[in-house]
C-alpha cells in the first residue's frame, strides 16, 4: 500500500520509539502472552487484550487483514490450575469417577470459555490462532515446534542441564538480561522456581520438572514430568510465527522473569539474534487508587463488571470498560475507577449511534494511533470528528470507520422501566424547582441529565397552558 501511514512503535528491547518495518509486509506477526486459566480474568488482564487489539485492528488497516497473524496463547497448564481442579473435584478424584487430568481440563475449559465471553464484551477480535500450552508438550504429527524439542535443542547446545529431577536453563549465557537490563548478580529465581543448591546460577530457570503420581504429567526424555512456564511461550510462538517475528506483547510485569526468560531459550535454541523485533508491554491497573488485590478487597473480573453490581453499585456495558482503558496512553499507569468509567459513559453518550463502519478513516484518528498507539489522541480526534457528524454526513461517515477502528463502536442506550421512573422522577423534581424559581438548581438537573445521554425539551401543554417536559435518549 503506497498510502500507509508512518507506524512507530516504542521497543522495550531498545528503550526508544522507532519506526516499524515488518520483516515481510505481506505477513506480519504477533505475539501476545494470554491468561493463565486457573479463574476468571481480572481487570488487569483487560489491559493487554484491549491494547494489542487496537494494535491488532490497526495492523490490519495499514497492512490488510489477510497480511497480519496474531497468536494469543492460553496457559492451561500450570501449579495454580492443578490447585483448583484438585479443590473442586478432590472428592470425584479420590472416588475414582474423575481422573486429575479430566479435572484439569474440565476447570481450564469453564474458565477459557469464560474469558472468551468475557473479551468479547470488551469488543475485542478474535486472535488468528489461540494455542493452548498441553497441545505443544509433545513432539506434534504437524511437525510444528514443541516444548521437548527446543529443551533437547538446549541441552544439546550447552544451554540447558540436567540437576535434582528438573532441567534448569543456563542464565550465565553472555546476553541474560538484555531486556530487563539485568546483570549476572541482580537475577533473581524465576517465578515458580526456588532458589536449590542443585543450580549453577540463582537465576537459573526450570525448563522441565518431574510430576509426582498425584501430578499432571507427559513422558519425555528426563521422565514424567510437565514443562516449566516460560518454555511453553517459546514453542507457541515458533510454531506460528517462526523463529523470529515482528512483535512481542504483553503486560509491564512480564518483563522479568516470563519475556527475559523467552528470549534466551528461544535465541539460544534456534541460533537466531532476536526472538521478536518489536518488545511491547501495557502499564499497570490500580483500582480506585490502589494495587488490586484480594486482600485490600479491590479484586475486580472482567465478569463482575459486566454482570454484576459488585463496582460502584452498577452493571458496566463492555465498550464503556475498553473506552475507560482507552483514555490512558498504553504504557503509562492507569487508575480503573467509577469515576473513570463514568467518565467514559458520559462521553460515549454524545457520540453517534449507527453506521457500519465503512468510510474512510479520520487522518487525525489514524495518526495519533499510528504515533506508538497514542490512543488518548485518538480519543479525543474521534469526539472532535463526533460534533461534526451531527450537520456533516462526510465526518459523520469518518466517525463510525473511525470509531470501529478503534473498536468503541457507541451503541444506543436500552432505557429499563427503573431507569425511565428514575428520569420521570428526576424531571418532576426539575419542574417544581423551576416553579419555586430555583433556577440554578433546575439547571444543574438538565445538565447532569444530559451528561448521561438524556436531553430534556421543555414546552408547554396546548390544553392547560402549563409547562411540560419531554426527553429523548442522545448519542
Amino acid at each position: 500500500m503506497a498510502d500507509r501511514p508512518a507506524l512507530t512503535l516504542y521497543n522495550t528491547l531498545t528503550r526508544s520509539k522507532a519506526p516499524f518495518a515488518p520483516i515481510d509486509a505481506e505477513n506480519v506477526r504477533m505475539y501476545v502472552c494470554g491468561p493463565t486459566v486457573y479463574d476468571f480474568a481480572h481487570i488487569g488482564n483487560a489491559r493487554p487484550v484491549i491494547v494489542f487489539d487496537v494494535l491488532y485492528r490497526l495492523l490490519r488497516h495499514i497492512y490488510g487483514e489477510a497480511q497480519v497473524t496474531y497468536v494469543r496463547n492460553i496457559t492451561d497448564v500450570d501449579d495454580k490450575i492443578n490447585a483448583r481442579a484438585l479443590r473442586d473435584f478432590g472428592k470425584d478424584i479420590d472416588a475414582g469417577t474423575v481422573t486429575l487430568n479430566e479435572a484439569i481440563r474440565r476447570v481450564t475449559e469453564k474458565t477459557a470459555n469464560q474469558f472468551h465471553a468475557d473479551v468479547a464484551a470488551l469488543g475485542t477480535l478474535p486472535p488468528t490462532h489461540e494455542p493452548r500450552a498441553t497441545e505443544f508438550v509433545q513432539k506434534r504429527q504437524d511437525g510444528r515446534a514443541d516444548m521437548i524439542t527446543l529443551i533437547e535443542r538446549l541441552i544439546a547446545r550447552g544451554h540447558a542441564y540436567q540437576a535434582g529431577g528438573e532441567v534448569l536453563f543456563d542464565t550465565s549465557w553472555g546476553e541474560y538480561g538484555e531486556l530487563s537490563k539485568r546483570n549476572l548478580d541482580e537475577q533473581q529465581a524465576g517465578a515458580r522456581v526456588a532458589v536449590d543448591s542443585h543450580k549453577k546460577n540463582p537465576g537459573d530457570f526450570v525448563l522441565w520438572k518431574l510430576s509426582s503420581p498425584e501430578e499432571p504429567g507427559w513422558d519425555s526424555p528426563w521422565g514424567r514430568g510437565r514443562p516449566g512456564w516460560h518454555i511453553e511461550c517459546s514453542a507457541m510462538s515458533a510454531a506460528y510465527l517462526g523463529e523470529t517475528f515482528d512483535i512481542h506483547g504483553g503486560g509491564l510485569d512480564l518483563i522479568f522473569p516470563h519475556h527475559e526468560n523467552e528470549i534466551a531459550q528461544s535465541r539460544c535454541a534456534h541460533g537466531t539474534k532476536v526472538m521478536a523485533n518489536v518488545w511491547m508491554h501495557n502499564g499497570f491497573v490500580q483500582v480506585e487508587g490502589r494495587k488490586m488485590s484480594k486482600s485490600e478487597g479491590n479484586f475486580v473480573t472482567i465478569h463482575d463488571l459486566l454482570a454484576t453490581e459488585t463496582f460502584g453499585g452498577r452493571k458496566w456495558p463492555g465498550e464503556v470498560l475498553r473506552l475507560a482503558m482507552l483514555m490512558t496512553h498504553y504504557r503509562e499507569p492507569i487508575d480503573f475507577s467509577v469515576k473513570r468509567l463514568e467518565e467514559a459513559e458520559r462521553l460515549l453518550a454524545k457520540w453517534p449511534t449507527g453506521g457500519n463502519g465503512e468510510g474512510p478513516v479520520d487522518p487525525a484518528v489514524l495518526a495519533a494511533l499510528a504515533d506508538d498507539l497514542n490512543t488518548v489522541a485518538a480519543v479525543q480526534a474521534l469526539h472532535a470528528l463526533a460534533q461534526r457528524a451531527a450537520n456533516d454526513p462526510s465526518a459523520a461517515a469518518s466517525f463510525h470507520a473511525s470509531a470501529a477502528l478503534l473498536g468503541v463502536m457507541p451503541k444506543k442506550t436500552e432505557i429499563s422501566e427503573a431507569l425511565e421512573a428514575d428520569i420521570e422522577s428526576t424531571i418532576q423534581r426539575r419542574l417544581d424547582l423551576l416553579k419555586a424559581k430555583s433556577f440554578a438548581e433546575a439547571d444543574r438537573i438538565r445538565d447532569d441529565l444530559l451528561s448521561r445521554g438524556i436531553q430534556l425539551k421543555d414546552g408547554k401543554d396546548p390544553a392547560t397552558g402549563e409547562r411540560v417536559t419531554t426527553w429523548e435518549v442522545k448519542r
